[in-house]
């Protein structure tokens, strides 16, 4: 029994110190870019010595690859939750999507330099970490494209719609949405972003234009 808290408190200490490294990277990539951040001046902002560092990550590289890994992770699981969570009140596909929406909201409002980072990423074809960078990118799309494929099957979605384009729309919507806000309007509230996005999500926003002759 001894052995065995030994060995999470263990894993628990280096969870900790790898989220540490992870919020001093991604702050400092975020600031002064890739290239010019080195280990020293993460393992300096992250509070540890440099080789713990390499003890976690074998390079700037890997620890940059893991980054990414674990923040796209983050808000994929934070996507699947609102679908369950909708799911569990009985909510509709578009409830799903709406519930999606708000949860990458409020997941680019906590963590704004690693989805500046993530975003700019998406662009850059030479990284070491392109594969890996697709890899988790399609994970997060992939838990829109199910609920897209419920809907179509359900009858409350049109089955004309493009289920992987439309689900990298939705996902592109929230990312840069999100960043114009936190960037030129951060006066805005989240509820106010938010309902601003519902109304472009269920097809409401040029409900009262006035038709052309």
């Amino acid at each position: 029994m001894e052995s065995s808290r030994t060995a999470y408190s263990g894993g628990g200490r280096r969870r900790a110190t790898r989220q540490k490294l992870y919020e001093a990277a991604v702050t400092l990539i975020a600031e002064q870019g890739f290239s010019a951040t080195t280990v020293d001046e993460i393992a300096e902002r992250a509070g540890v010595a440099k080789g713990t560092v390499y003890y976690n990550f074998a390079s700037k590289s890997v620890l940059f690859e893991e980054l990414l890994r674990h923040g796209v992770g983050l808000l994929t699981a934070s996507l699947r939750e609102a679908v369950e969570e909708t799911d569990r009140r009985g909510g509709s596909r578009v409830d799903a999507l709406d519930a999606m929406t708000r949860a990458g909201l409020v997941f680019i409002h906590r963590y704004p330099a690693f989805t500046q980072l993530y975003v700019a990423e998406l662009w850059r074809t030479n990284r070491a970490w392109q594969s890996t960078l697709m890899v988790v990118r399609q994970e997060a799309v992939a838990v829109v494209e199910d609920v897209l494929r419920d809907g179509i099957a359900n009858g409350e979605l049109s089955d004309e719609i493009d289920t992987p384009l439309t689900a990298a729309a939705l996902v592109g919507m929230v990312l840069v949405a999100a960043l114009d806000w936190l960037a030129f309007q951060p006066q805005r509230s989240l509820d106010d972003v938010h309902a601003a996005l519902s109304l472009l999500l269920q097809g409401r926003v040029g409900g009262g234009l006035p038709k052309r002759g």
